[in-house]
């Protein structure tokens, strides 16, 4: 695996990590690594290897990441915080 693809890889999981904090089970998005791992690559290198921290960087750079990536990151924050509801909701 090259270091860009393993760069995507684990971003990809840090913003799923983010989207589906209560659902940990569910596996990442192939659109989120698509989508967001140039600008992981771009606005957050300095943080990898450590998925928290590209997490934590990601969110804190958002308004600098691609629109096609800013999309995804909102859409996946929307289903989670769907889920969650549910999941209040059930109890």
């Amino acid at each position: 695996m090259t270091r860009s693809q393993t760069i995507a890889t684990l971003f990809a999981v840090a913003t799923t990590a983010v989207a589906f904090q209560s659902s940990p089970g569910l596996a990442f998005s192939s659109e989120a690594q698509q989508m967001c791992s140039g600008d992981a690559m771009r606005l957050c290198s300095s943080e990898i290897p450590d998925i928290p921290r590209i997490t934590a960087c990601m969110v804190r750079k958002k308004a600098h990441v691609s629109p096609g990536c800013r999309a995804v990151m909102d859409r996946e924050h929307a289903a989670a915080a769907a889920s969650r509801k549910r999941e209040a909701a059930a109890q």
